[in-house]
């Protein structure tokens, strides 16, 4: 009985003690399970950082391996050709250039080593190229089986890093590009090497090329060539630095909202964004596929206006329209660009969204008054609902799906400081933004208001109504030009130079943006004054850089050169002494 009783109790505190030791157990098993998914997480992740960096690694290895080579061409050129001399080539201009080139005066070969001796010192300084292109002697050999000579016979010409070239990468600073070697060069380097230009490097570019700074895991961060404590501007950065430092004549960039124009003004040389789809787009990659609002384009950048028209020239011809039929088969309109014709120019000192620095107000104020001594009529313009075009047209296409494109792109690679913000921004779920912009409304409207626009297009009637929207503001935007009767229009643009990291900032920050005017305008330079910096010494992120520029518009169905030639009359006014550049 006694042994029958203890057994029922010993029974029924297993039954009591059986639940709390079940549930003990459970949470360990819980705890451990969630330890061991974190562990592998972890292990994951650092076995996939460390694959990525021995890519990188490779890369990099690749890319010093072809400066050496590089260097042993241009060593190996100068023993055989003593007499060549370097520094006469690099001050000669780009038709200057041609001239003596035509008339056997100079070689293609002392030409190009000249240009790629600067390059490899302009890219020890500013490290602005990606990887020096070996068989550029191929394309000299190329060259003299041509039996008529091009408009650019000779002439070595840089592209941007994502242009499509023959068994390069463009990787547009994202690892997992690196072993996607293109097949075929894009149609515009086709063009190129038809027309007697050498290609001979490619240069660098920000990480996914959303970015105003030019740095990424890859190839590394592209210093100014005018001064090494700031910037070169994004994401066409790489040939901003590379022409500016005198290391190339001549190169092909790609803008979409604002890739040519800030590391042009950055760097002080011009360039051109075309109107759309004026220059091919094939074999040139983009982070985003079918992106069309707004639309990204390829342009040039040179030393000068002059250059920039020599490009257009060229690249605008029967080759182009053959290879890609979607080109509108427009050429170059030399008639409109040797016009003498006073112009009728509109301008503004600022579009009420970017405030810009006071050198800058004041070169487009000095600008309009040197024209308006040349003989031109100079108009004020007022940019229409400039907030609702750069929020709700600019900004809401190009994240129209709430940045989960950008999101997938990054999330598979080692992010870039200058990235961060954008990164995390798109990490961010919709429910999220939309109570931080809820929040901020009352106290930081544009930022709530840029948060907001960064949830994208919710559905097709969205996308639909956008379109229609983006249309009708181009009309708009269009009655006025008509109205004032313009034909081009003059604006500041973004500089001088930002100190290092801070450019990286305008993208990722809501409400510190850049847009360009509309979808189908052209944007391109002209001259502006020598100004003393403003903030000298200072912490102010605009310090440090004596030029200032301002930019120029042309209506998108004139050529995308009619505005250059009629104002150079104020390039010699400007500049008596050559003192002044140009930019975009």
């Amino acid at each position: 009985m006694s042994w029958t009783t203890d057994l029922g109790t010993m029974h029924e505190r297993w039954q009591e003690m059986l639940p709390e030791y079940g549930l003990n157990m459970a949470w360990k098993v819980a705890a451990s399970l969630g330890c061991l998914l974190a562990a592998t997480v972890f292990v994951l992740k650092w076995k996939k950082k460390r694959l990525f960096l021995k890519r990188v690694e490779q890369e990099q290895k690749r890319r010093e391996e072809t400066v050496k080579a590089m260097q042993e061409k241009v060593n190996g050129f100068k023993k055989k050709n003593p007499g060549v001399d370097q520094k006469r080539i690099l001050n000669l201009s780009l038709t200057e250039l041609l001239e003596l080139l035509r008339d056997g005066s100079l070689s293609p070969e002392g030409v190009l080593y000249a240009y790629v001796e600067k390059a490899l010192e302009v890219n020890e300084n500013t490290n602005c190229v990606t990887v020096f292109l070996t068989d550029c002697e191929d394309q000299l050999q190329e060259l003299k089986k041509q039996e008529t000579h091009g408009p650019l016979y000779g002439i070595p010409i840089s592209v941007k890093e994502h242009i499509g070239y023959k068994r390069q990468p463009s990787t547009c600073g994202l690892v997992q590009y690196l072993d996607d070697l293109e097949n075929d060069d894009s149609v515009a380097v086709k063009v190129l090497k038809k027309q007697g230009a050498i290609v001979f490097a490619k240069t660098n570019v920000p990480q996914s090329l959303f970015c105003y700074e030019t740095s990424n895991p890859i190839y590394g961060l592209t210093l100014n060539p005018q001064n090494q404590a700031k910037c070169s501007g994004g994401s066409s950065g790489g040939e901003g630095a590379l022409i500016g430092g005198g290391g190339s004549i001549l190169g092909l960039g790609s803008d979409t909202g604002g890739s040519i124009r800030i590391p042009a003004s950055f760097c002080g040389v011009a360039g051109l964004k075309p109107s759309t789809n004026r220059i091919s787009m094939k074999e040139v990659r983009e982070i985003i596929d079918g992106l069309t609002i707004p639309s990204t384009v390829i342009g040039p950048l040179a030393r000068d206006v002059d250059s920039l028209a020599l490009c257009m020239k060229a690249l605008l011809c029967d080759e182009m329209f053959k290879l890609d039929p979607t080109v509108p088969p427009l050429p170059f309109n030399d008639q409109v660009y040797s016009s003498s014709k006073p112009l009728r120019v509109g301008y503004y000192e600022t579009d009420g969204f970017n405030l810009p620095s006071p050198g800058m107000r004041r070169a487009v104020l000095e600008t309009t008054k040197l024209l308006e001594e040349a003989g031109h009529t100079v108009v004020h313009f007022t940019p229409p609902r400039i907030d609702y075009m750069k929020e709700e047209l600019f900004m809401r296409n190009l994240v129209a799906d709430g940045g989960a494109t950008l999101y997938d792109k990054l999330n598979k690679n080692i992010i870039d400081p200058n990235l961060q913000e954008v990164y995390l921004m798109s990490c961010l779920p919709a429910v999220v933004r939309k109570a931080l912009s809820f929040f901020l409304k009352p106290w930081f409207p544009r930022m709530a208001r840029s948060l907001t626009c960064s949830l994208g297009i919710s559905s097709m009637k969205d996308h639909w109504r956008s379109q229609t929207a983006v249309q009708e503001y181009q009309a708009e935007f269009i009655a006025e030009w008509k109205t004032l009767e313009l034909d081009v229009l003059l604006c500041p643009m973004t500089g001088p130079a930002y100190n290092i990291g801070y450019a990286g900032k305008l993208l990722g920050r809501p409400g510190w943006r850049r847009a360009p005017v509309g979808r189908s305008m052209c944007s391109s330079p002209i001259p502006g004054r020598i100004m003393s910096a403003l903030h000298e010494g200072g912490g102010d992120p605009h310090q440090g850089t004596k030029k200032q520029n301002i930019k120029v518009l042309s209506y998108f169905r004139a050529d995308s050169l009619i505005l250059f030639q009629p104002l150079q009359s104020i390039v010699d006014y400007l500049s008596p002494s050559g003192s002044v550049y140009t930019q975009a």
